[in-house]
């Protein structure tokens, strides 16, 4: 789905980017950050490259999509971190709003970075703190 014209004008340098590995994961990540409870999230930085994807920078305002495309939230990025896996701290955990504790986040992301094929005790990891700037679920409908 090509991005709407006015959510492409007000955000020209955006990049746009998808939460999670599945719909499901996408549309629970999605309704965490709207409800407020994540506002950070990381991923192997190596998933970046191997994808030629942008990396997120302090001060670029970019654009989530749901799982088919459709433009969801305008995320600015805030702060950017590269931490090894087996060092991530508790407080950055919790900002992420999916996980209990430290404990069950290393198993999620074991598991995720395993179906990635980049799992490793001291795979880089990337870490965005974000504030949302505009939900675009209702606006992303117009043509």
């Amino acid at each position: 789905m090509a991005m709407p014209k006015d959510i492409a004008a007000r955000y020209p340098q955006a990049e746009t980017f998808r939460f999670g590995d599945s719909a499901a994961l996408n549309a629970e990540i999605l309704a965490l950050v709207r409800a407020g409870r994540k506002t950070v999230t990381c991923g192997a930085l190596a998933s970046f490259e191997a994808r030629d994807e942008p990396l997120p920078q302090v001060g670029r305002t970019d654009i989530a999509l749901d799982w088919d495309g459709t433009p969801q939230l305008a995320l600015r990025t805030v702060e950017v971190q590269h931490i090894p896996f087996d060092q991530m701290p508790e407080d950055l955990v919790a900002d992420q709003g999916e996980f209990r504790d430290l404990d069950h986040w290393r198993a999620g992301y074991q598991a995720y970075l395993t179906r990635a094929g980049q799992f490793t005790l001291d795979v880089m990891m990337l870490v965005e703190r974000f504030e949302v700037v505009e939900d675009l679920g209702d606006l992303a409908k117009r043509p």
